[in-house]
């Protein structure tokens, strides 16, 4: 008898596919070395404050003793940043791990949660992992004005159940870019039950400029329902320490924290995010650069014929009209590696992370 280890797993878990990161980078970079342009992980490439490198090395003799379990120093950094209170925050080993433990905790095989095609990955995941029924609604089309295959949020909140427990939003949203405004977030809030918890992922928070959009949590006081997450790994460059952050209501984050890992931030990360949050100098260097560096590969991009959809992020996504394999495996042999999107059903689009110049211009003479 054959030893057969997927077949001794739960249904949930049979019924799951591993992460897909893309690529395998560190074999790309012995392969290419300097000349490997890695723009598929919306990574920021200015790299993180100097307090917050000053704040890792000042902890490494620690390193033998276990982190604070309850990550308080930066939870009371992040309460005077936010203007809330310590007890409406929630750590978590980046805001992944934090989408994933609302749905342990609020869903299961007896309930539904809604969220919308081309949103970001982790809401299917996080939904199957809980046993709960996806209700995926379809995105904007791709010719829509403000928001091409973005969210739908009129068709978001018109879906929701008696038995939805979450509606996961992303804003902006990974992986196509797009946003919608605190007016249209403010309607589906009215509309949805205090029964649904409304998750609006913000992992791009820092980048936006737009008109009219803010925060979701301009409305935290009004709706104890709603859940904002958030993550140090995009405009505070601490992608390698994974560490984010929850902001709900008190009785959200009681429940939640009943299953969140012990220590599930290390001490690494606890100190370097902290002064990264003080240092609003460098964080304000990187918006600036993001905006101008942004724009600068959209009108490059567009002078050759490729469109690229509008972005508050640190990244654009292409829309070549065709399947782009083609296009990605030139890429690939140049050293110029972006972001596949055929796994979200985009196969005719890629997605590319703002690099450095040097590897925006790779990218560019690329390009056929």
């Amino acid at each position: 008898m054959n030893f057969d280890a997927a077949a001794l797993a739960n249904a949930t878990t049979q019924g799951l596919r591993a992460y897909d990161p893309g690529h395998d980078l560190p074999a790309l970079r012995v392969r290419f070395g300097q000349q490997l342009a890695e723009l598929g992980s919306n990574e920021n490439v200015l790299g993180p404050s100097p307090l917050a490198l000053a704040a890792m090395r000042d902890s490494l003799a620690e390193v033998f003793r276990y982190p604070d379990p309850q990550g308080g120093a930066l939870k009371l950094a992040l309460a005077r940043r936010l203007g809330t209170d310590t007890s409406r925050i929630l750590l978590g080993n980046g805001s992944h791990e934090l989408l994933m433990l609302l749905a342990q905790c609020f869903a299961d095989a007896s309930t539904s949660v809604v969220f919308s095609e081309f949103g970001f990955a982790v809401f299917p995941i996080a939904t199957a992992a809980a046993g709960a029924r996806a209700i995926r609604v379809p995105a904007l089309p791709g010719d829509h004005a403000t928001a091409p295959l973005g969210h739908d949020l009129a068709a978001l909140a018109a879906a929701v159940r008696a038995d939805t427990r979450l509606l996961y939003l992303a804003n902006p949203n990974n992986p196509t870019g797009t946003w919608f405004d605190d007016g249209q977030l403010e309607a589906l809030l009215k509309h949805v039950p205090l029964t649904t918890l409304v998750v609006v992922d913000e992992a791009y928070y820092e980048y936006v400029d737009a008109p009219g959009l803010s925060t979701a949590l301009r409305f935290a006081g009004q709706y104890p329902n709603l859940v904002v997450t958030r993550t140090f790994s995009k405009a505070y460059a601490l992608a390698g320490l994974r560490v984010g952050y929850l902001v709900a209501d008190p009785g959200v984050v009681g429940v939640l924290d009943r299953l969140r890992e012990s220590f599930n931030v290390n001490g690494l990360a606890l100190a370097a995010a902290e002064a990264a949050l003080s240092d609003q100098a460098h964080l304000e260097t990187v918006l600036s650069w993001t905006r101008d560096e942004r724009e600068w590969l959209r009108t490059e991009l567009a002078q050759r014929g490729y469109r690229a959809l509008p972005s508050q992020t640190n990244f654009l996504m292409v829309d070549l009209g065709v399947d782009a394999s083609t296009l990605q495996a030139r890429l690939f042999e140049h050293g110029v590696i972006v972001r596949p999107m055929q796994g979200y059903g985009l196969g005719n689009t890629i997605r590319i992370s703002l690099g450095s110049r040097f590897e925006n211009e790779r990218l560019l003479a690329a390009l056929p």
